[in-house]
């Protein structure tokens, strides 16, 4: 899932064009069977018990009501009891439970917790041994923080209500009672009944069009985790792309995504080649609303993605790869715990790069690379200034901490450089052989750090000390900033750039420097390497050449913007402010009102602007910035 700015599913052989429907249950067995054999670490984050009892699957009973902004109706949850309990744990948070049902028909008498910061209400049902699956009739409620309601003029096409779900990173436990940890992996069914003129979508095999009643069926045959349980219901239609690949949109949208997603089956025919067949059948995109929290989430065979990445020029697809990704590193092979992110999001970007390298090219990747490790130093710098140089390790201690804390780049990016370290120390051949028998041996496994480590050592390290002390694990894994082995990226284009920012800074007008050729990435780097301190006049002239202020790409309003508060160039922030009001994908407002709170002036401006926007945001960015700006 995914927060980036460039951010981008081992079947058999058989099965390489694409997984029949019928061929997942295979895979699903084999998995269930491996999950029973292993005794998962202690999640901080979840109130399941799931080496007691464990959810194996599924089957939502939901119905869609907009008039009061809630879910309704009933989970039934499916149980393997590994050690004759009697008593079932789950989590839940923001939940009416109305009842539970045993499978023998009863009652289950259950209780639930006081309510405990980020984590919400332990319940507990009283099962017996013999107890195969207990129901629970239950309503959401209209502040359920994984639900996001848009009334119709939030939406693209301005008829129509939307909603979306963000279960990441402990969600799903206020739309969904369940064991909400992603080390515990189940199959599910659901039935989703809504308005007639809306489509529903989850994260399992999807339609393709309006159902006249209504109601939808969806079934997910390969173990997730709940943090993935995904639902979307709006004014959908839908575009192919490939074999097996598609776009949904609004349908005013529909159209322009489609074309920005072109590459989207190039990218999944690359990704097999270099880590073995996709897993999951289809691969299809929804673009959302542009309150969408995130640049991208994984949900199996359906990625939710924020509009901001529709730029036009398909210069931001590569959080498509990196979404993509995640079907091997993430979605196939899952963090343990939270404490263990990295695993799934150094595992991402560094096969992101490695997609994006296979299509557009060396040079378009080895930007991408520079850009990433520019975005690190600053993350490690602000860290450490703040305190919380604990947090630049790549395994974390998240204990009593959201787990939202351990979404930064240290994850993504400090993760990603780990894995090109090794990459570059035993050769990109091997590695990429070690790699794809990871993903094929641990396919619907959790994975934690230790494990990890172990893995590596038996599986490519094996016995050779020097290769061992060279790649520096403990210092990369279980020590603060990067070890003194980094790779050091370098990209010719961003070369050309940095001549262009020399001229520039040594007094050349801006309509005097070469920009021929500059793609999205080309000008980040130009707009990063600015001092903060740029004159009115400078800035000026950089926008009346370049049109910062007025660019329709998100990615260079979010950096130009930041340059506009710390310079106070005024001109620009009635454009900021609509930007503000319009946008809520969270990577792009914590920069901006964390710069503006930096001044007693800009604070009000930005709480002004916040108590204006928020209402259009979803709670995972409305929190952060509520925090940031004390309100």
């Amino acid at each position: 899932m995914t927060h980036r700015t460039l951010i981008i599913a081992a079947l058999a052989l058989s099965l390489m064009n694409g997984c029949k429907d019928g061929a997942g249950k295979k895979d699903n067995h084999e998995s269930q069977d491996t999950m029973k054999e292993m005794t998962l670490a202690r999640d901080v984050h979840s109130f399941g018990k799931p080496n007691d009892v464990a959810i194996k699957h599924m089957h939502l009973d939901l119905e869609v009501l907009f008039d009061k902004q809630i879910l309704t109706g009933s989970v039934r949850l499916d149980l393997e009891n590994k050690t004759g309990a009697d008593k079932l744990y789950l989590d839940t948070r923001q939940l009416d439970i109305k009842e539970v049902i045993l499978d023998d028909g009863s009652k289950a008498n259950y209780r639930l917790s006081d309510e405990v910061e980020f984590l919400g209400r332990e319940m507990v049902v009283e099962i017996l041994p013999s107890t195969k699956h207990v129901t629970i009739r239950y309503e959401t409620s209209p502040e359920a923080e994984a639900l996001q309601w848009l009334k119709p003029e939030q939406t693209a096409g301005g008829k129509h209500p939307f909603l979306f779900s963000q279960s990441q990173a402990i969600l799903a436990r206020t739309w969904i009672p369940c064991q909400d940890g992603p080390g515990v992996k189940f199959t599910y069914t659901a039935r989703i009944k809504t308005d007639p003129a809306l489509m529903a979508l989850m994260s399992a095999e999807n339609g393709r069009e309006l159902n006249a009643d209504g109601i939808y069926e969806f079934k997910m045959d390969q173990p997730v985790s709940s943090y993935l349980m995904a639902l979307t219901v709006g004014d959908l239609a839908y575009r192919s792309t490939g074999r097996n690949s598609g776009v949904y949109a609004e349908p005013s949208m529909l159209e322009a995504c489609a074309w920005e997603f072109a590459d989207m089956q190039s990218m999944i025919d690359s990704a097999e080649e270099l880590y073995g067949p996709y897993r999951w059948g289809q691969y299809d995109v929804v673009v959302l609303p542009p309150s969408f929290p995130f640049g991208g989430m994984e949900n199996p065979r359906l990625t939710f993605a924020t509009p901001t990445i529709i730029a036009g020029d398909r210069s931001l697809v590569s959080l498509i790869a990196h979404e993509l990704a995640h079907s091997w590193s993430g979605n196939l092979v899952t963090n343990e715990t939270w404490d263990d992110f990295w695993l799934n999001e150094g595992f991402t970007v560094y096969f992101e790069q490695r997609i994006m390298e296979k299509i557009y090219g060396k040079n378009y990747a080895d930007m991408e690379t520079k850009l990433g490790m520019g975005s690190l130093q600053e993350t490690l710098e602000d860290l450490k200034s703040r305190g919380k140089e604990d947090d630049t390790h790549l395994y974390l201690h998240l204990e009593g901490r959201n787990p939202d804390d351990g979404l930064t780049d240290v994850a993504y990016e400090k993760g990603r450089f780990f894995l090109q370290t090794i990459e570059y120390a035993v050769g990109r051949e091997r590695f990429d052989v070690f790699l794809k028998k990871y993903f094929t041996e641990n396919a619907f496994k959790a994975m934690n750090t230790e494990r990890f480590l172990s893995y590596l050592e038996d599986n490519l390290i094996q016995g050779d000390s020097t290769l061992r002390q060279s790649l520096m694990i403990d210092a990369w894994v279980y020590g603060p900033g990067l070890p003194p082995n980094t790779p050091k990226p370098e990209s010719s284009e961003l070369d050309r750039v940095q001549a262009q920012v020399k001229k520039f800074l040594e007094g050349s007008a801006p309509s005097r420097l070469d920009t021929s050729g500059w793609t999205t990435h080309h000008w980040l780097y130009f707009l990063r390497a600015l001092p903060d301190d740029l004159s009115l006049e400078r800035m000026s002239q950089l926008d009346k050449s370049f049109g910062f202020t007025n660019s329709g790409n998100s990615e260079i309003l979010c950096d130009w913007f930041q340059h506009c508060i710390d310079s106070k160039y005024k001109d620009a922030y009635p454009s900021m402010e609509k930007f503000l009001k319009r946008v809520g994908r969270r990577k792009f407002l914590t920069p901006l009102y964390e710069r503006l709170a930096r001044s007693e002036e800009g604070k009000a401006w930005a709480v002004r602007v916040f108590s204006e926007a928020r209402k259009g945001y979803h709670s995972v960015s409305e929190n952060t910035i509520a925090r940031l700006l004390n309100v």
